[in-house]
């Protein structure tokens, strides 16, 4: 059975995601499809979710919305605080090739290796994150940024229609 280039995979995942935001999909609707997608079809991404922003939090806390794996103690992450809390807070994405020399990592699971935090942006403002763990060191290069700030981009363009 011959296997096709990441590359290639990567390309065909991003296709399936832009498909599926140009459905008539709520923005809910599509970040629970696009973390069944991501789970399903990246072998490495073995935790998938959304944090959206609660601003109306005292002190304002991410919120753990749709996700696939294993169940989180976190389900709610002051900004910050951990590696989500620190690309909410800054808007930039961060990837953390081994999350045991990161002294932000909030410890999710022993399996968890790595770990890349996407900002979304509603309006300019960061409205929440994708958030993705893997069970493999360094599981996210360049490419992989790329598809996964692009998933987060079109949750931002969904939920600034909503």
């Amino acid at each position: 059975m011959a296997t096709i280039p990441k590359a290639q995979k990567l390309d065909e995942i991003r296709k399936e995601a832009l498909r599926l935001s140009g459905e008539k999909r709520s923005a809910d609707q599509l970040m629970e499809s696009i973390t069944s997608l991501l789970n399903a079809e990246m072998l490495k991404y073995n935790w998938v979710g959304f944090y959206m922003l609660d601003e109306t939090a005292d002190p304002p806390v991410l919120v753990l919305g749709h996700y696939w794996g294993a169940m989180t103690p976190h389900t709610r992450i002051p900004l910050h605080q951990g590696i989500c809390g620190a690309a909410a807070s800054s808007g930039k994405t961060v990837v953390v090739d081994d999350v045991k020399k990161d002294p932000r990592y909030l410890a999710c699971s022993l399996e968890t290796k790595s770990e890349i935090v996407v900002p979304i942006f509603v309006h300019g403002k960061v409205a929440g994150e994708l958030d993705i763990d893997s069970h493999f060191s360094a599981a996210f290069g360049p490419e992989d940024r790329e598809l996964i700030e692009c998933c987060a981009e079109l949750v931002g363009k969904r939920l600034e229609t909503s």
